[in-house]
């Protein structure tokens, strides 16, 4: 057999994609191969995305804009599934016009939708020629993408270009689009399995090394059509994992190795999916941790990494510690919950000597009412010492906020904003987005509906178009509102200075930025471009610190 495992455009190749390079190194390790691809690296497609971004970034008024390559991306993914399903100009203008109209509340004229739509035709006659050209060179019997809601409408093509290619080829989905907008027992979900059947023939819902190698070893039932361990709970003991298999990637393309230590979250944070689609949490023996790193960074040559747990917290101590006393330096970014733990100056110093790169921090909101309202277990005072404490280590500090979660006030968001002024300096880089409601797949997914009713985001006629259907709780504040919120945040930063970076060159710039901030600061990124050998981390010094703010107790026990 002939696997073929592949991911593509849009979606940001920071890292390469993880969930392949573990399939493949799980079929390694039961003596099978696969070929892996990314068609994210190309040049001609990234020409593509910045093309549709210029389009967008000229029409849409500065008012409007908010943090457009979030709120964009939206536009692009519904626009990519509709293409393939007009059937004349007028509907397309009329599917593109509600589609921009409901997302920027901007009406835009019949140029730009044509513009717009010639750019995705565009895109389209790439993507068929680069499937073509992977399958004539591998001839795959077995064809499996990972899926995101941003690639669901390419994914679709070229699933079905693989069946008029070859219509005895197996073909198999899976991906982060099953926790949130394919999430189970949604709506969305029975919809997308009405549509796809003929051409996609089984569904993989989280955790997939096992269930894939039971699918390419024939040992699935032909009527068991969506694959999960949700049922059962039978999970995989993720210290008998060999580390992810990137050969078939040319890792030049990316800024970090994607690796984990862990998976799932003990948390539960009401928005989030995490915990629904990765079930228990589970999290490797940091000796094993530390000689995985070892063993990619001998094999790879690379220093740079970024981790993928839910939160490093349980593990970033130990592991600092462990890594501070090994034979090889690496840097290391993650997720990071800002507790009690991370106020400590001792701490954050240990971190970095250890590596620690970047804390990317979902702080979410300002307001002490929010954190309690989504559940965060932590207080706002918490997130002030724990920047400081980060920053005072040199380590980067990309901050992730929210808005329009139920019940929030123009008060809480007006708390967000004074929060970024006191804090001003701390913050390496922010990025937000609006509040996404689910019907299915987020952990207070049920619970909003008992205080609240959902409607669609487009009309219903649009479904057959876009496929999946977004939809909005009917309570405050509005979806416009919180939209509103994301310009005015994106704005405030603006002015404060505060970085959010989308290209290299603004990452230089946020370097230099937080280089002249703070003594102890991270090399840049560019610096691992340079092919030169990093390990000052484990001579960093401390520097007198003289903040203190009150934090609560909060302590781990896993």
């Amino acid at each position: 057999m002939n696997i073929l495992l592949g991911l593509l455009p849009f979606w940001d190749p920071q890292i390469p994609p993880l969930g392949i390079a573990c399939l493949k190194s799980y079929l390694n390790k039961n003596d099978l191969d696969a070929v892996c691809f990314d068609l994210n690296t190309k040049i001609e497609f990234r020409n593509i995305y910045d093309k549709y971004f210029s389009v967008l970034n000229r029409v849409i008024p500065e008012d409007k804009k908010g943090n457009i390559y979030n709120i964009g991306n939206q536009v692009v993914r519904n626009h990519l599934t509709a293409h393939l399903h007009v059937e004349s100009q007028e509907k397309y203008f009329l599917v593109l016009g509600t589609l921009v109209l409901n997302t920027f509340y901007t009406k835009l004229e019949n140029d730009d939708y044509i513009e717009l739509i010639n750019i995705v035709k565009e895109y389209y006659v790439l993507l068929e020629k680069a499937i073509r050209e992977l399958f004539l060179k591998h001839k795959p019997t077995i064809f499996g993408l990972s899926v995101f809601g941003d690639t669901l409408g390419p994914s679709i093509f070229a699933f079905k270009l693989a069946k008029e290619i070859n219509p005895e080829i197996k073909t198999i989905m899976g991906g982060g689009i099953f926790a949130d907008q394919l999430a189970p027992n949604s709506p969305n979900l029975e919809y997308f399995m009405n549509y796809s059947r003929s051409f996609i023939d089984k569904y993989v819902i989280g955790e997939g090394e096992e269930l894939f190698l039971a699918f390419v070893k024939d040992e699935i039932p032909e009527d068991e059509i969506v694959l999960s361990k949700q049922s059962s709970g039978n999970y995989l003991s993720i210290d008998e994992l060999n580390v992810p298999v990137y050969d078939d990637f040319e890792l030049k393309h990316y800024a970090h190795v994607g690796f984990y230590g862990a998976r799932s979250c003990p948390f539960q944070c009401n928005f989030c999916s995490e915990t629904i689609n990765w079930g228990k949490y589970r999290k490797k023996e940091i000796d094993k941790t530390v000689s995985e790193f070892k063993l990619l960074n001998e094999k790879y040559n690379n220093q740079l990494f970024l981790l993928t747990d839910s939160t490093l917290n349980p593990v970033v101590t130990p592991l600092s510690e462990a890594l501070i006393k090994a034979d090889f330096t690496v840097y290391w970014d993650g997720f990071l919950r800002a507790d009690k733990h991370v106020c400590s100056e001792e701490n954050t110093i240990l971190w970095r000597k250890g590596g620690f790169y970047r804390a990317k921090l979902g702080l979410e909101s300002g307001s002490q009412r929010m954190l309690d309202l989504m559940n965060k277990s932590t207080s706002v005072e918490t997130y002030k010492k724990a920047l400081a404490s980060l920053a005072f280590a040199g380590i980067k500090t990309t901050t992730f906020w929210l808005f329009g979660f139920p019940g929030e006030t123009e008060e809480d968001f007006q708390k967000t904003l004074d929060f970024l002024e006191e804090c001003k300096d701390y913050i390496y880089e922010a990025d937000c987005n609006a509040f996404n409601y689910f019907v299915s797949g987020q952990a207070n997914s049920d619970d909003w509906l008992q205080n609240s009713t959902s409607s669609a985001l487009f009309p219903e006629w649009t479904r057959e178009y876009f496929i999946t259907q977004t939809n909005v709780l009917d309570s405050l504040p509005s979806r416009q509102d919180a939209y509103s919120r994301v310009n005015r945040f994106m704005e405030h930063c603006k002015k404060l200075g505060i970085p959010n970076p989308y290209s290299l060159t603004d990452i230089d710039k946020a370097d230099k930025r937080w280089k002249s901030l703070h003594l102890n600061a991270v090399p840049a990124l560019m610096d691992f471009k340079s092919n030169t050998y990093i390990d000052e981390c484990k001579d960093v010094k401390q520097y007198t610190f003289t903040s203190e703010v009150d934090t609560e107790d909060f302590e781990f026990d896993l």
